[in-house]
């Protein structure tokens, strides 16, 4: 089972880590996409300063996150999974993991990434900054650059359970052909529904712990219901690859 994950625009800084070596992390032919892509930020940051800010869509109080950028394969690495932060990641509270239960998320929490593609949770890398909107010099959209690569790198995924659990844009980056999708929706006491975004985030984070931490093997979306079903979660069977995840306000 592998759950795939957003990453979030927020992210610890530091780490014990040494510099990105691209050869440590996982699905290695990635490789020569992720280097592509990360020449390209750097260069963009390291060039044009006030231009990559522009094009990070970030503001001058942040002007840090375009240095960090810079000097992205000096700085030091953390796990993908303690690099992320944000609703999402707090939800899911890996902190919080018995040693046993993080050796379950390691195998199976996987993280979408403007910048590497996909990242397993142990996956050593820097403080960054890029989104999946972000356009960089020399290249076409992300999604044209990831794409390919990332179709061939998840083509042997086609026998396994996939929850994709990305949004919109990073999914964009490299749908996983027959994975289960989740929407996420409030009900109110009408009966009305409707999407609010941090929610999603949070009750995601909250699935993710769910699934990613059970002792059981789930190799199927019946085994998958059963076991989100028992912590709670409320979880509807849109279609063959669609679940619909129903929350209160």
């Amino acid at each position: 089972m592998r759950i795939l994950l957003s990453p979030s625009e927020t992210k610890s800084v530091g780490g014990d880590g040494g510099p990105l070596d691209l050869a440590a992390l996982s699905l290695p032919e990635l490789t020569d996409t992720r280097r592509t892509v990360a020449d390209a930020l750097v260069g963009m940051c390291s060039d044009d300063p006030d231009g990559a800010r522009d094009a990070l869509g970030i503001s001058e109080k942040l002007a840090e996150e375009v240095t960090l950028d810079a000097h992205l394969w000096s700085t030091p690495t953390a796990p993908a999974l303690s690099r992320y932060t944000g609703v999402l990641y707090d939800a899911l509270d890996a902190g919080s993991f018995t040693p046993a239960a993080r050796e379950r998320a390691g195998s199976r929490l996987w993280i979408g990434s403007a910048l590497f593609g996909l990242l397993a949770a142990a996956d050593p890398i820097p403080h960054y900054r890029l989104s999946a909107g972000t356009q960089l010099p020399g290249l076409g959209t992300l999604r044209s650059t990831w794409r390919p690569a990332l179709t061939a790198a998840t083509a042997g995924w086609a026998d396994e359970l996939v929850v994709d659990l990305r949004s919109g844009g990073y999914h964009q980056l490299g749908p996983v052909p027959g994975a289960i999708t989740v929407d996420v929706v409030t009900e109110y006491p009408d009966g009305s529904r409707k999407v609010v975004s941090h929610f999603s985030k949070h009750h995601k984070g909250l699935l993710a712990r769910t699934l990613a931490t059970s002792r059981a093997e789930m190799g199927d979306v019946a085994a998958l219901l059963r076991v989100a079903r028992r912590a709670g979660h409320t979880l509807e069977r849109t279609s063959d690859t669609v679940l619909t995840m129903v929350t209160e306000p």
